[in-house]
């Protein structure tokens, strides 16, 4: 843990050195927006692919930087170098967790992990369910929503982690090293999962391990600091998001064009892997089971610290915070305006 905290105080010098430090998303006179986006089928690609938030915030200097994965993204939230992020709910949970205690607001819910994420067996690895994974290979990008739920499978099937070679690897590594024969499983999501199907069996989805308690969503999170200095920015990034979530509802051809242009996929494959994940009303986003108001937070902070309580029991993180430590970093203020 210790070489963690140093790499990323590390990272947080050289690029505060370069001139990109957290100051700048603090600046009220300042109106760039530093985004981070992950390749994977969601809303959040639709706001990018057709200038949504470009459109309502002219004003501003938008940049969007794909990361891999909610580690990598944590990693830049610690050196300032992010202002907003698509990110995984279990990053979230280590972020908000001793020792990285990231000052950072969960601000909107981009979707809930439905078949879009899995454990994949691979054909020939003679493995037919999650406790033949014992003495086998599994690749999963560490601190992601799929590592935790590869966790929370093993855990559930009664295998120990010490009894599986787990390889941190991110999407396309874990491609690559699949077709070289080097793993048995691998989780993963969407639009590698699709290539692991093709040779492997699906073992459990992040849709079964929800109703089994241990949901995983992807989250829109707010450097604290942007948040008190551009409020109106946040507002129109929400509404820009729930454009998106409403266009994936009302006109899911229109979305899968946007999703797959970015994703180099056909709309007609963008389509089908949209249609694998969960995405909420933008009017849900207020009620008690997800972000709620602010005088009554929603169930999603209760949802961080149940996910942090298990990487916790898992000794991936130090300490559990607190309720009410969650609840203080779920964004609620102008919510509803937000959304229109």
């Amino acid at each position: 843990m210790r070489k963690i905290v140093g790499l990323l105080a590390a990272v947080a010098l050289l690029l505060t050195a370069c001139g990109d430090g957290a100051a700048s998303g603090g600046d009220p006179a300042r109106k760039t927006i530093r985004i981070a986006y992950q390749a994977f089928p969601s809303g959040d690609l639709v706001v990018k692919n057709q200038g949504l938030l470009e459109d309502a915030l002219p004003d501003y200097q938008i940049t969007w930087t794909k990361f891999d994965s909610g580690a990598s993204i944590n990693t830049a939230f610690v050196a300032g170098s992010v202002d907003i992020a698509a990110i995984g709910s279990s990053p979230v949970a280590r972020g908000l967790s001793a020792p990285l205690n990231i000052p950072y607001q969960v601000a909107f819910v981009l979707d809930v992990a439905g078949d879009n994420e899995a454990l994949v067996a691979r054909n020939g690895s003679g493995v037919t369910d999650v406790t033949g994974l014992r003495g086998k290979k599994v690749a999963t990008p560490f601190a992601s929503t799929a590592h935790y739920s590869l966790l929370a499978a093993l855990d559930r099937a009664g295998v120990k982690e010490s009894e599986v070679t787990i390889v941190d690897l991110e999407p396309q590594d874990i491609l690559a090293a699949w077709t070289r024969g080097d793993l048995d499983a691998a989780y993963s999501w969407l639009p590698s999962l699709d290539e692991l199907r093709k040779t492997g069996t699906v073992l459990v989805t992040s849709r079964e391990l929800a109703t089994a308690g241990k949901p995983t969503l992807d989250l829109g999170v707010v450097a604290t600091a942007f948040v008190q200095a551009h409020p109106a920015a946040v507002d129109a990034w929400r509404k820009a998001q729930s454009q998106a979530l409403n266009l994936i509802h009302d006109d899911p051809a229109a979305a899968a064009k946007s999703v797959g242009a970015e994703l180099n996929l056909s709309p007609e494959d963008a389509q089908r892997q949209l249609s694998q994940g969960v995405f909420l009303r933008p009017a849900d986003l207020a009620s008690p089971e997800w972000l709620g108001t602010s005088t009554a937070k929603g169930k999603l902070a209760d949802n961080l610290v149940s996910a942090a309580q298990f990487l916790k029991d898992q000794q991936k993180i130090d300490a559990v915070p607190d309720l009410a430590t969650v609840q203080a970093a779920i964004y609620t203020e102008g919510l509803p305006g937000a959304l229109g």
